[in-house]
């Protein structure tokens, strides 16, 4: 199949003429990862693979960073979590004024541009729902590759005994490094960064069928609780002088009021799950409580009650973390 939209994202970035991509990475791995949309229609994943991705490459930076419009032929649709496409050896590229059907829909979206602009940076195509036990089977598939999936579970367990917290850059929220005065930050390269706690909490869940274990990274974690981790790290701190930097602080109680919960969480298959060194899953996103419907009281009166949910830290301190914590004795509570 062939296909033809507007470029959202060029390797997870914005295209614009300051747009900095990893040549040297784009060179080695033979990969342009591409989403993409036709007309108003849902975004789409298009990975470009070796010849293409070079021509893309190429003609992408002659335009500058600036190319809106993409044509690529002969492409093979697949699924890895969401819908994909994905190019082939004689898939052929075409930009903004290439040939007549590029120059045509270059001419749509400049009318369009409310289309073309209604969806922002972090746009992710919505992820495929899955259960626990089709999670586990995915991973154990030769072609499986990274992906995100919409998971159920019920939050039954909340792990103790280990850092439910990380200190990651205030910047870009890696996990930061101890140097011999300050904290270093590796991604952005800054010898002096400020230091800001980031969820990496650990939660045993359960479908109908069976079990995992989760870790809740960075704003997952205050979508699952209203809470920043910072914000609870710094009232420990507060309400508890005696205690040092190195202290663990216990897990808090808004985690803890979690369980018994039934949560949707978008969840990351990374390459340690396909590796097969851990099945624990890293929660990326924690959707909403959908509101009850609403309750009529007397008279005319209704009540709606509505319910108040980086990639890479980071898989490798996921990996940590659940390596850590996986002989930990776990809290156990459950509703009744």
């Amino acid at each position: 199949m062939d296909y033809i939209g507007h470029i959202k994202l060029v390797n997870g970035q914005v295209p614009s003429e300051s747009l900095l991509l990893d040549e040297a990475n784009i060179a080695a791995s033979r990969r342009v990862d591409l989403h993409v949309q036709t007309h108003d229609d849902p975004v789409l994943k298009l990975c470009l693979w070796d010849q293409a991705a070079s021509e893309f490459w190429k003609k992408f930076r002659a335009s500058g960073g600036t190319a809106r419009v993409v044509l690529v032929t002969t492409l093979n649709p697949k699924r890895y979590g969401v819908l994909s496409l994905s190019s082939m050896t004689p898939s052929r590229v075409f930009l903004d004024g290439d040939i007549q059907e590029t120059r045509d829909y270059l001419g749509w979206l400049s009318l369009n541009q409310d289309v073309a602009n209604r969806l922002n940076a972090d746009v992710v195509v919505k992820p495929e729902p899955a259960t626990l036990g089709e999670l586990f089977s995915y991973m154990k598939r030769a072609s499986a590759k990274v992906a995100w999936f919409e998971c159920t579970a019920a939050i039954d367990n909340v792990v103790h005994g280990s850092k439910w917290y990380y200190i990651g850059c205030g910047d870009c929220h890696p996990k930061a490094t101890k140097g011999p005065t300050t904290l270093l930050c590796r991604k952005c390269g800054k010898s002096e960064v400020v230091g800001v706690a980031q969820y990496l909490a650990k939660l045993s869940v359960y479908d109908h069928n069976d079990q995992a274990f989760f870790v809740l990274l960075g704003d997952a974690g205050e979508e699952l609780t209203g809470k920043k981790a910072a914000e609870l790290v710094e009232s420990y701190y507060e309400a508890n002088d005696g205690v040092g930097d190195d202290d663990i602080v216990p897990v808090p109680q808004v985690l803890i009021d979690t369980i018994g919960q039934t949560r949707t969480f978008i969840v990351k298959i990374s390459t340690h799950n396909l590796d097969g060194k851990t099945q624990t899953l890293t929660v990326t996103k924690v959707l909403p409580l959908e509101a009850p419907a609403p309750k009529v009281k007397s008279g005319d009166e209704v009540d709606v009650e509505l319910c108040n949910e980086r990639e890479d830290l980071a898989d490798e301190s996921v990996k940590r973390a659940a390596d850590g914590v996986g002989s930990e004795d776990a809290k156990r509570a459950r509703c009744g």
